[in-house]
Order: structure tokens, then sequence, then C-alpha cells
């Protein structure tokens, strides 16, 4: 093959990572990202497939790495582990791709290359580091029929389904494959995408919850650090958002979110946020979620507290380096008398802890946050996801974002950006499913299927070699 075909498929491949994966993506990129190098990776050798396919995947990964390194304030090592081991992962799944074509199992290599990521992918979250931050399943968000998959198989299934299109594309357009396994390929990749599409046009063809609950999302202007609640700036906030609150109120609302670490209290001093919520949430006959840094005796948590209950949440899930002087909490929390859980910001980076929540009986995720103004779109749209995979509705209010709220199929009812500098808010009912999804019952079925899958084919691959090398 002539160099200036293989150089070009490197550099489109890392344009469409470049914009198809970051904190904004362009939905649909993800898709055709892998293509270029795929096709031209059967008439190569499988060292330059794997120099290729890792450097286009570096285009899209290195995008994140200011953010990572500068923002989240993350360790260089751990930027370097996280973006190097997924670049090695992903040239690892383009050879093996290679091979099984190769050796003549077309069909295994397109079921093999997309479970090699997600196989990653799922390790990743299991090994408690980034939840499931890095998956490439957000990139289509946006695409309402296809997160639907998200209820069956958690996000795996959606990454699966990205990096299936392509592998099956390179196999039919430049593997020797015989016609009648040409037909058979194309025929069961075709099928599987026309349910896919099927299925998410019926699930968001299903009739509208019975339930519903008017929700109200609030982010009051303030200083850029967290502020004592005793202090001069810290009773204005309060003030603020008492007014506010009742505004939202007049307008239907039902539960207003607040903002993560919005305030500092500690037992002395939480009374001057405590006092003033109770008595508006009591007299306007509605529920208030307070974010803050809660400290008693030597133990500091990043809490949500529900009133006028008074009832208290502890992040279960901290951010290494930025949240390192906190304690992680334990419990699980719902608002007494109703369906609705509390959580924290990156809490919602993981499945499993809403998988948790919505077997517990949740129908409603509350969930103060914060983020980092450049992540707005990308870690409103996780929490998004998240429902859909357990089949509960999200209301969720960073400072430094957007707010959000969503129900059971990841539709976007209200959304508004905020920061700092201004106030912002929005309102939406928001209905409530009580159905439980395959996911929510049986959780991480197709991860595990993906990392058998991707052992299997490995082996395959290992021996089609052995076979090459013995008739060569």
């Amino acid at each position: 093959m002539k160099w200036w075909w293989v150089a070009a498929a490197a550099v489109v491949s890392a344009v469409l990572w470049h914009f198809g994966f970051g904190l904004r993506p362009v939905a649909g990129l993800a898709v055709l990202a892998p293509l270029p190098v795929l096709l031209v990776a059967p008439r190569i050798p499988a060292t330059a497939t794997f120099v290729l396919a890792l450097g286009s995947w570096l285009a899209g990964g290195l995008g994140f790495w200011s953010y990572l390194v500068g923002t989240v304030e993350q360790p260089v090592p751990s930027a370097v582990a996280l973006v190097g081991v997924s670049a090695l992962v992903y040239g690892g799944g383009a050879v093996l791709w290679r091979a099984l074509v190769r050796c003549g199992r077309p069909g295994l290599a397109v079921l093999a290359f997309p479970a090699a990521w997600v196989a990653f992918e799922f390790l990743l979250a299991l090994s408690g580091l980034f939840g499931a931050w890095w998956s490439l399943a957000y990139t289509q968000a946006g695409v309402l029929p296809l997160i639907q998959t998200a209820s069956l198989t958690g996000p795996w299934g959606i990454s699966f389904l990205i990096l299936l299109v392509p592998a099956a594309i390179a196999v039919l357009s430049t593997a020797p494959v015989p016609p009648t396994h040409r037909v058979r390929i194309g025929a069961a990749a075709g099928a599987l995408l026309v349910g896919v599409g099927a299925f998410g046009a019926w699930q968001l063809a299903q009739p509208a919850p019975t339930q519903s609950v008017r929700v109200g999302l609030l982010a009051v202007s303030q200083p850029p650090e967290y502020v004592p609640v005793d202090s001069a700036a810290g009773r204005d906030m309060i003030g603020r958002v008492v007014a506010e609150v009742e505004r939202l109120a007049d307008q239907g609302a039902e539960v207003v979110v607040l903002p993560e670490k919005a305030w500092r209290a500690d037992e002395s001093s939480l009374p001057v946020l405590s006092v003033p919520l109770t008595e508006v949430a009591i007299r306007r006959d509605i529920h208030i979620v307070a974010g803050l840094i809660l400290t008693r005796g030597d133990r500091s948590v990043n809490a949500a507290i529900a009133y006028p209950s008074g009832v208290e949440y502890a992040k279960h899930h901290l951010i290494a380096g930025l949240e390192d002087d906190l304690r992680p909490g334990t419990d699980w929390q719902l608002v007494p008398g109703e369906p609705w859980a509390l959580a924290v910001c990156f809490d919602l980076d993981r499945p499993n802890l809403v998988r948790e929540n919505a077997r517990r009986g949740a129908t409603l995720m509350l969930v103060p946050a914060l983020d980092f103004t450049g992540d707005a779109w990308l870690h409103s749209r996780m929490a998004v996801l998240r429902g859909v995979e357990s089949g509960v509705a999200v209301a969720r209010a960073p400072q430094l974002g957007e707010l959000v709220a969503s129900d059971a199929r990841g539709r976007v009812l209200a959304t508004a950006r905020t920061d700092v500098g201004f106030t912002s808010s929005a309102l939406a009912t928001v209905g409530l499913s009580e159905a439980r999804t395959v996911y929510a019952r049986f959780g991480d079925w197709f991860g595990w299927l993906c990392v058998l899958l991707v052992a299997l084919a490995a082996v395959a691959a290992a021996r089609g070699r052995g076979n090459l090398n013995a008739r060569d």
C-alpha cells in the first residue's frame, strides 16, 4: 500500500477522534473515527497498525490533558496512565481485529474490536479510580434512540455499538471474505442496528408516567470560594436563596436543588442555614436540597441536606487530590416520604450507585453538583445517561456548569448555564417511572460478556496466527 494512503488514514482518523471525543464531542464522529485505520490495517504490518491506531486515538485522548491535569488537578502519572493505557488498549484492539481478519475469522473480528475497548472501559470503572467517566457512550448522549440501549446494557452497550459499526464496515470493505460470509455478517450487523433503533423508538414512544414532580434547579451568584454560612456573604446567599425558592414555589416547584459545596458549616453554625431553609420549606410545602461542606468534630464531608426533614447524605465518591481533606460517606438516603434519592456530583459517574438507589426504590435523583465550566455539557450528560440506565429521572444543579433536569428516557426537560457571577434557575415537570430496567435488575452482565468475548478472540487470533505461520 502506498505510504500516503496510510498517512491519510492516520490523519483523518486523528481529526475525527479529536472532534468526536472530548468535553463537547460532535455526535457521530466517534463512529467514523476508527474506520480509516481499519481500512488499511489488513494491508500493512501489525506493528504499523498498532502505531496508527495508537497515534490516532491520542489525538482524541490528549484533548483531555489540560482538563485532567489543570482543571481537576489529577497527578501527572495518573493522567499519563489513563490516556496512555487507553491508547494502548485501542491499538491492541485494532491489531486483534487485523489478526482475526487475516486468519479467516471476520465475524469474530467485528465483535472483538468493540469488545476489547468495552472490556477496558468496564474494568476501569470497576477499579473505582474514575468510575465510568472515560466511556465512549457519552459521545452520543444526544442521540435519544441509541442511548436507550443503556437501559439493557449500561453504557457498555453504547460503546460497543459505536465501535461495532466501523469494524463491520471495514470487514465488508477490505477483507477477503467469501460472499456467503459477507452476506451473513452484513445481515447480522444490519439486523442488530435495526433492532437497536426499533427498541429506542419503542422506549421513547411509551406513555408518560402517571406520577410526576415539579422540580426547580437553582444556583445563586456567590464568591468563588466556599462560603461560611455565618459570614456576611453566607447570610446574604441564604437570603437570596430563600427569595428564589419563593419565586420557584410560586411557579409550582415541589422540590428545589441547590449546588454542591455552596457553603461551609459546622455543628454550631449549621442552624444559620437550617432554620431559614426549614421555615420556607414548611411554609411553602416544598423540599429544598442544599449542598455544603459540613464539619463535625474532626470529620468533614461533602454533604447534601434535604429540608424540612434535615436528613443528610455524604458524598460517597470523592475526587482524588481535590477532596483529600474530606471523608467519604457510606449511607444511602431517600427524602422521607418520597422516592427521591440524594447524591452529589461525582457520585453519578458511577452506574452502580444509581442502580443501587433504583433498587432501593428511587425514581428521582436529586444531585447538588459543582463542575468546572468547561465540562458543563459532558458531565451533565453523564448524569442524564445514568438515569436511562436505571430508569430514574435526574435533577442536577452544578454551580459551574449546566442545570439539567431529565426523565428516565434521557430527555432533557430543562437546562440553563451557571456560574458564580450570576444567578440561574430552571424548572421542569419530571415524570417518575417506577419500572426497573434490565440494567437495574441484572447489572453489568454485558461488561462481563465483553471481557469473556475478548479473551476468546485473543485465543482464536493466537491459534490463527500459528496456523498462518505453519502454512508459511
